[in-house]
């Protein structure tokens, strides 16, 4: 059987911390698909259309990597794709706090499938999408969070 992982989130836009940790999670598993979740109580900045077309420019090259959009629950899109396991990135202890109730009530949804957390550099523990966005949104330098494919994307639609 695959060792299929799931990497859920808005990634809105993904960032280098992002990239970090899936980069980090390929020698694990057999295929990493990056979910990107599309939430109605939320608003992103960037399409899911966007957000997946980085996805796939940032790992065009990795086949062990793919991209995906999804909305409901986390559990429910695992048992379509035949993921046995999540990827969740911690970047603080605060964030562990959140991520373990998060992966306890998927876990008593549905006791196969798995929660890994990696934590994430030291040197990307700063970069939250939530940052990037407020730094986007007043006109702010936020290339040193962004991946190449965001960068250049980002530049061709303020030219």
């Amino acid at each position: 059987m695959q060792r299929i992982c799931l990497f859920p989130g808005t990634f809105d836009p993904i960032t280098l911390g992002h990239v970090d940790i899936v980069n980090r999670a390929i020698p694990l598993f057999d295929k990493v698909i990056i979910a990107v979740g599309v939430n109605s109580s939320k608003v992103p900045m960037f399409s899911p259309e966007q957000r997946l077309l980085w996805v796939e420019e940032i790992f065009r090259t990795e086949p062990r990597v793919s991209g995906a959009t999804y909305e409901g629950l986390t559990v429910d899109f695992c048992r379509k794709v035949d993921a046995r396991f999540i990827l969740r990135g911690i970047r603080y202890v605060s964030d562990f706090e959140y991520e373990k109730t998060i992966a306890d009530a998927n876990r008593a949804m549905d006791p196969k499938i798995e929660t890994i957390f990696l934590t994430g550099e030291p040197k990307y523990t700063s970069v939250a999408s939530t940052i990037v966005r407020d730094i986007l949104r007043n006109g702010g330098n936020a290339r040193p969070f962004l991946p190449d494919a965001v960068i250049r994307s980002l530049d061709m639609n303020n030219a």
